[in-house]
This record gives C-alpha cells, sequence and structure tokens, in this order.
C-alpha cells in the first residue's frame, strides 16, 4: 500500500541478501524471518506505528517481490502507507546503505528515520517528538549506538558529550556498535546524485564519518536490548528467549 502525496518519515533497509543467514534467506528475504511468531521488519512497523511514524518506504532487492505481499495487509490493519524503493527491479541488485537512501530520498521527509530490516530492538521509540526535537538542531544525523556485542568488538565509533566520533581502528574509545537506527536530513545526502538514477552503489559510513568530522553527527547510547539477526544462531537464540512485551498489537 503506497500514498506517495506523503513523503516518508522513515525508511527500512530491507535490500540484503542475507548470506550469513543461508539457507534461511534462500529463499526468504531475511527481514521476513520469523521472530516470535511475526516477521522481523513487522517490529520495526508496529513501533513506528505506535510512534505515531505512519508513513513508511521500504527498499528491496533479493526476493523484494516477496515483502509488498507480506506486509500489505499489516499496513492497512496499522493505518500505515508503505511505498517500496525496489532496487533489485530496476536495477538487479541493492545499492547499499548510502545508495538506497539517495535512490529514495525525493520520496522522504526534511527528516526521517533508517533502520535496517533486519535488527530487532522491541524496547525502540520510533517517535515524532524525537523527530521533532532533531529537526530543531543544528546536526545532520542522530545515530544511536550500542556497546560493541562480540561480533564486533572494534566497534564503528566513539561517543563523548552526545558527539559521535570517527576513530581510527583499534583505538581503544571506538567502543561503540552503530545500531543502525538514525535521524537524518535530507541535506546529509546532498552531495549524491539525486535519486540514485544510475543506481550506484554507495556505502554509508564514509559520508557519516566526513559529517563527524565537521561536528555534524550527533549520537547517544541504545541500553535496551539489540541484536543484529546476521546469523541462523543468533535468531535462534533471540527465539529460545522469552518473548518481549510489544510482541503484538500497536
Amino acid at each position: 500500500m503506497a500514498d506517495t502525496a506523503f513523503p516518508a518519515q522513515a525508511m527500512i533497509l530491507a535490500a540484503g541478501r542475507g548470506q550469513r543467514m543461508r539457507p534461511l534467506t534462500d529463499h526468504t528475504p531475511k527481514p521476513l524471518l520469523q521472530v516470535h511468531g511475526q516477521a522481523l521488519i513487522e517490529w520495526h512497523i508496529r513501533a513506528l506505528a505506535r510512534g505515531g511514524i505512519k508513513h513508511l518506504l521500504i527498499n528491496t532487492a533479493w526476493l523484494g517481490e516477496q515483502i509488498p505481499a507480506h506486509l500489505n495487509g499489516l499496513a492497512a490493519d496499522l493505518g500505515c502507507t508503505i511505498d517500496y524503493s525496489h532496487e533489485g527491479r530496476d536495477f538487479g541488485d541493492a545499492l547499499e546503505t548510502a545508495g538506497g537512501i539517495a535512490r529514495a530520498l525525493p520520496r522522504l521527509a526534511e527528516v526521517f528515520w533508517v533502520v535496517a530490516g533486519d535488527v530487532f530492538v522491541p524496547g525502540f521509540d520510533f517517535t515524532a517528538a524525537a523527530m521533532r526535537q532533531f529537526a530543531q538542531g543544528r546536526h545532520l544525523a542522530h545515530l544511536w549506538l550500542v556497546p560493541n556485542p562480540d561480533h564486533n568488538p572494534g566497534g564503528d565509533f566513539g561517543l563523548a558529550a552526545g558527539q559521535a566520533l570517527n576513530l581510527p581502528a583499534g583505538d581503544p574509545q571506538r567502543r561503540y556498535t552503530f545500531s543502525t537506527i538514525g535521524l537524518y536530513r535530507r541535506e546529509c545526502f546532498a552531495g549524491l546524485p539525486a535519486g540514485n538514477p544510475q543506481g550506484q552503489k554507495i556505502s554509508l559510513a564514509p559520508l557519516l564519518r566526513q559529517a563527524m568530522d565537521n561536528g555534524l553527527v550527533s549520537a547517544q547510547c541504545l541500553h535496551g536490548p539489540w541484536t543484529d539477526v546476521g546469523t541462523p544462531e543468533r535468531l535462534a537464540q533471540i527465539n529460545a528467549a522469552r518473548p518481549p512485551d510489544h510482541r503484538r498489537g500497536v
């Protein structure tokens, strides 16, 4: 269900192949793998709806046709509109994170959420109030960081006084991993081709690091439950644990 009359307030990244999740992803896109009885991506959609974020955009590539087919009924139930950026259909493959955002940018609001469809953060609050607070500041992006998990001991960024820090690999202050959750201004992607018409594959990290060097990326630590569902073992561990409180409804 799409309504392009309204710019999307959030983009869920769902285009990846999920190689490390094979064979589970041979016939199912990773965001549709089940966690406590519902698809991974559904947890985000329900959380966004609870926070008043009802206009969403999802990018797709690998087995991308399955995602709108699966979510159409959910969108109607929650009163959401979901638009799609079909990178696989249009270019034959996923465009990486910044390339995918650039492709979707003409359909995104001036300030918008981004989250990967394959992370599990059942307690996170995606709110319109957070968007408004971010819009009143000067930063190009605001990131949620998590203490380094075992599978990423070297971390991604540093964090000090509410600012994300671009630190070299091996720096002991690089204690945090990017959760994939962030708020962005359209201006953060102003240097990329508008609408990415050629389907360039562009990584997000270099853009963020450049903005960090200019003091334009704020951040905070996410202390609640968070899992990068990157392997079948992690998926099994989540499903073996007690279901979180927000497992149903809005």
